[in-house]
């Protein structure tokens, strides 16, 4: 592997070596996690391609097989997991100027990868009205690629579910690892071969995307005497008729503690329920809260909130408490329905304020039900094995965002479809490397559990 002889080979296609630049851009939020930060903390990729068009990106894949150079895709680096992460050298391939929204019709767009979620969201409601299903807490800085390569839900799965559920992701365009690459569009089933598979099996360079009539929502605050009033509200409104799209719920203390500019509109001990509405959905909320005990505490337009609250929820939620107590890191469980407020409670009493509840309501296969995304105050690797292990003992299965490679965080079930299209795709193993464990150790089998992702 020579990256010297690579950028000589490259024409005009932008690259930059200077040691800051590539190795910030050779980083994510992989420091999330104190796991993945004594792994992963002295990383670097050798140097950081830029390819303004997607002839670029097709001839730098190109060259990269001539030279053998490992490729490392990277949108944003808003990932938790490093996903972006370049665990064997080679060099950082940035897609992020290929931002281009190529059309928009009822129900759909078409984008080139680059481009930023709040971007996309602006360019399609302006001349149809419509938005984005459902988008991460880090909307105004993640891209449309990135989500789909590295992410799996947010704002909006309260409605529309998983990047894995049918209609959400309608079409990938992927370019091969090849001497001479190749174009090809999943769709359908295809889809899931490179949906949250961290560009270990080819480049995403445009994807159709479903979208949602869009509305002028609502964000409101609501205060609640317990954690038990509060996660029977976000059931109850997760499940009624109101127009929605955010349902977190929070542990006493979380919003006083960490939360600076919501601090003080919640009394000592209140739990909070971090919600969106429509509009229309406002007059119906206060009672709906008020049978829970619940009251709201704050309330103003999405669009004139500085930060937005969606930006309190999800993995927010976790770099607010990180920005003020370095030793908070967090976890990714799934409380799966029926059962999923009374498995969440049961795990908050068992852990109580070494692992205070942070609860997303989604909607998985069509049911309501919640993922955790609890906060943890971190001791030893050893103790968060242990806390890890004993949720999913209790039939809470975890999706580790401890590990980085597909498999181990559970999200991904890497089964023989998706090996077959990474052989098909990336012959000389050069996109991601070590992020697929299959890959690497073809006789390797996950364990039995709950995958959000895959065949």
């Amino acid at each position: 592997m020579s990256v010297a002889r690579l950028l000589a080979d490259l024409g005009d296609v932008p690259f930059d070596t200077e040691p800051a630049l590539v190795r910030q851009k050779s980083r994510d939020f992989f420091w999330y996690s104190p796991v993945l930060k004594r792994q992963l903390n002295r990383l670097s990729a050798e140097a950081v391609v830029m390819p303004r068009t997607e002839a670029e990106v097709m001839a730098t894949l190109a060259a990269c097989v001539r030279h053998r150079v490992n490729v490392t895709p990277r949108g944003a680096g808003t990932g938790n997991y490093g996903q972006a992460m370049p665990l064997q050298g080679g060099i950082v391939l940035d897609l992020s100027t290929l931002d281009r929204l190529l059309w928009v019709q009822d129900g759909a767009a078409r984008v080139q990868c680059g481009t930023k979620l709040c971007d996309l969201d602006d360019a399609v409601r302006a001349p149809s009205g419509q938005e984005l299903r459902f988008h991460p807490s880090t909307r105004r800085t993640a891209t449309i690629g990135g989500f789909i390569a590295g992410g799996s839900s947010g704002i909006g799965s309260l409605t529309w579910g998983t990047l894995s559920e049918p209609g959400n992701v309608l079409g990938l365009r992927v370019l091969t690892m090849e001497e001479s690459p190749r174009v090809l569009e999943l769709r359908g089933a295809d889809i899931a071969k490179a949906n949250h598979a961290y560009g270990t099996n080819g480049i995403i360079t445009e994807v159709e995307i479903a979208l949602a009539p869009a509305h002028d929502w609502i964000d409101v605050l609501l205060g609640f005497p317990s954690l038990r009033a509060a996660a029977e509200f976000g059931d109850e409104f997760a499940k009624s008729g109101l127009t929605k799209k955010l349902a977190c719920v929070l542990a006493p203390g979380i919003v006083q503690t960490w939360f600076a500019p919501h601090a003080a509109r919640l009394a000592a001990g209140e739990a909070a329920a971090l919600v969106m509405v429509a509009p229309g959905a406002l007059d119906a909320l206060a009672p709906l809260a008020a049978a829970s005990g619940g009251r709201i505490a704050h309330y103003q337009p999405t669009a004139q909130a500085e930060p937005p609250l969606y930006e309190f929820t999800w993995n927010h939620t976790t770099l607010h408490a990180l920005k003020r107590d370095r030793t908070i890191t967090y976890l990714q469980t799934l409380f799966p329905a029926p059962d999923h407020v009374a498995a969440a409670l049961a795990m908050a009493e068992k852990f109580g304020d070494e692992v205070p509840m942070h609860l997303e309501f989604v909607r998985l296969g069509g049911a309501v039900c919640c993922f955790g995304l609890q906060l943890v105050r971190f001791t030893t690797e050893a103790r968060l094995a242990e806390i890890i292990a004993i949720h999913e003992a209790a039939g809470c299965p975890i999706f580790n965002p401890h590990a980085f490679t597909l498999e181990e965080g559970g999200m991904k079930q890497v089964d023989h479809a998706q090996l077959a299209f990474k052989r098909e795709a990336d012959p000389h193993g050069l996109l991601n490397p070590g992020k697929m464990l299959a890959w690497d150790n073809p006789d390797w089998r996950p364990q039995a559990r709950t995958h959000l992702f895959g065949a």
